[in-house]
């Protein structure tokens, strides 16, 4: 069934429904280009809008907007999570009330941490922008608010050096609906810093896993923009698409993201804002005007994506995906409301929220195999999708071959038209390889490189004070390896083609570390050092293992059982 109209219709409509029942200060959701969001006259505004969102904020704009709320007397502690490749600060601020400073106070407070993230593809500038702004309304508000229940961490400016490398929207942001400037998506190194989080090539990703270890935020929120598909959404969302974090027997929040907090979520930012909301996707296929879309699918599951791979620490992790299309004061607004009713949410629900997050811990610690009997190391799109109304964006054949309209690919334009239609929604995933967990894996002390890694993510590492031999039980042979022709972010994936041996005696040497699965990260360990896995060591050719075997450390070692001998917590 398909159904035509308008979308000022559709807001018309929601808004109407939401009138009486708005009950809470929110972000307003005209599409005009209002210059700032709820803020008083005399608090400081952001750069998009003291420009009416003409343009967006600089790294010193930022800075000098923090800087400005601290001096204004909001409460607030600041600091930086490290610095970028070019040495620019990533900075972050703390607000809660009364205000925690330490990650032991806030532990103390029992209260749920928020971490919230902007700006790490800088072309995509709504999260930077709304950041702020939330920062200024919630720590300016006299009343009782969020900041009362949970403790927000906000870094609006993650990619600090792909901001300052402003050029045209239509250069740098092609589908992408004004400002006139922005930033680029790569850091300085050319990495998309979101797909950087298992591997850890970057600076900045090094310092986000710091600030993980030493905060364990309850949830992690990621804030983007859209890239392609014309449909009827203001903002998309998702929760962790990776298998591994919904394991039966961990309790992991990837189910009670998609299923519970999100669909929450999309309601309140409905009645109270009047913003539409989606599970996140794209068209399948041609999006042309004659298209008729195929389906609605999601984007990867691998853990080198910042939401999936937060997920398996244990957490609960949602992506925000602004519509590229809207103007930018709607993405702005859109975000805002979206991030806003989250942290409602979860200021509600902090003790269940807090509770689940404990669960996961104890139970990755305890890493009972009788609960968690296989491991998902590969995945693929879901074969069982569910049908669902989905909104389309009308587009028509242009004589404008230039592409003037921002965000039109040439040939089209945009006709303000939108249906309705029923098309099967894949919006997760389905494992494709699973693995018991074993009780750890042993990695020679020479292999620096997956060392580095390990201890980058956190990852509790032991080491053999003795020499061991036993049967460390079955073990992977490689028979062939496909290697990428290109590389991508500075490496050739690769693939190990193979099987599983039998067992057979294996010799670690004294000073061999051990990485045990029992351990809050116990899952992101098995993504990394099983050889199947989809995302870990082998497929990034952690020190050459892959590309030159001659020179390559030592294979890791799977060990079914503890070994028998004397070891110690490793630094």
């Amino acid at each position: 069934m398909l159904r035509t109209f308008t979308r000022f219709a559709a807001a018309l409509a929601l808004t109407a429904c939401a009138s009486a029942s708005r009950t809470t200060d929110t972000a307003t959701t005209s599409t005009s280009s209002s210059s700032r969001l709820v803020a008083g006259a005399a608090l400081p505004r952001t750069r998009a809008e003291r420009t009416a969102f003409r343009e967006t904020s600089t790294h010193a704009d930022v800075v000098a907007f923090l800087d400005s709320l601290r001096a204004a007397g909001a409460a607030i502690a600041m600091g930086s999570i490290g610095t970028t490749t070019e040495g620019r600060t990533i900075p972050y601020v703390i607000a809660s009330r009364p205000l925690v400073r330490t990650p032991e106070d806030a532990r103390r407070s029992e209260r749920p941490v928020v971490y919230v993230q902007g700006n790490i593809h800088a072309g995509e500038v709504e999260g930077k922008e709304a950041l702020q702004a939330l920062l200024r309304d919630l720590t300016a508000e006299p009343r009782r608010n969020v900041l009362d229940s949970l403790i927000l961490i906000a870094v609006p400016i993650y990619n600090g050096d792909g901001n300052e490398r402003f050029d045209h929207q239509a250069r740098n942001r092609g589908a992408q609906n004004g400002p006139e400037m922005v930033g680029e998506r790569p850091n300085a190194r050319g990495f998309d810093l979101n797909r950087d989080y298992m591997k850890v090539d970057a600076p900045e990703t090094r310092a986000s896993l710091a600030m993980f270890t030493a905060w364990a935020p309850h949830v992690f929120v990621d804030l983007h923009t859209t890239n392609g598909s014309y449909h009827g959404y203001n903002l998309t969302y998702s929760p962790s698409l990776n298998p591994a974090a919904e394991l039966p027997g961990a309790t992991f929040g990837g189910a009670y993201a998609r299923d519970s907090l999100l669909p929450d979520v999309q309601r309140r930012t409905r009645e109270r804002h009047g913003i539409t909301t989606f599970p996140y996707g794209n068209f399948a296929g041609d999006e042309g005007p004659a298209s008729v879309p195929k389906g609605w699918l999601t984007y990867d599951h691998r853990p080198r994506f910042g939401t999936n791979y937060y997920a398996l620490r244990g957490g609960i992790s949602i992506l925000s995906e602004a519509y590229s299309h809207d103007p930018f004061d709607v993405r702005v607004k859109a975000t805002y409301a979206f991030v806003r009713e989250l942290l409602s949410l979860v200021a509600e629900r902090g003790g269940a929220i807090q509770a689940q997050v404990r669960r996961t811990e104890g139970a990755l610690r305890a890493w009972d195999p009788a609960r968690v009997a296989e491991v998902p190391v590969r995945a693929r799109l879901t074969t069982r999708p569910f049908d669902a109304d989905v909104i389309v964006e009308q587009l028509e054949p242009s004589t404008d071959t230039v592409g003037r309209e921002p965000g039109v690919r040439r040939g089209l334009r945009r006709t303000g038209r939108y249906r309705t239609e029923r098309m099967p929604v894949f919006d997760r995933f389905e494992p494709t390889v699973r693995r018991p967990p074993p009780f750890g894996y042993a990695v020679a002390a020479g292999d620096t490189g997956t060392l580095r890694l390990l201890r980058a993510h956190g990852i509790e590492l032991h080491r053999l004070t003795a020499e061991w031999v036993g049967d460390a039980g079955p073990q992977w042979v490689t028979d062939s390896v496909s290697i990428a022709a290109r590389p991508f972010q500075g490496r050739r994936e690769a693939r190990l083609l193979g099987h599983w041996a039998p067992g057979g005696p294996q010799r670690l040497a004294a000073g061999t570390y051990l990485v045990p699965v029992a351990q809050p990260l116990g899952a992101v360990a098995m993504y990394l050092l099983e050889p199947e896995s989809d995302d870990g060591v082998a497929n990034w050719d952690v020190g050459g293992r892959v590309s030159a075997p001659q020179g390559a450390p030592p294979p890791i070692v799977r060990l079914a059982t503890a070994p028998a001998v004397a070891r110690e917590r490793a630094p």
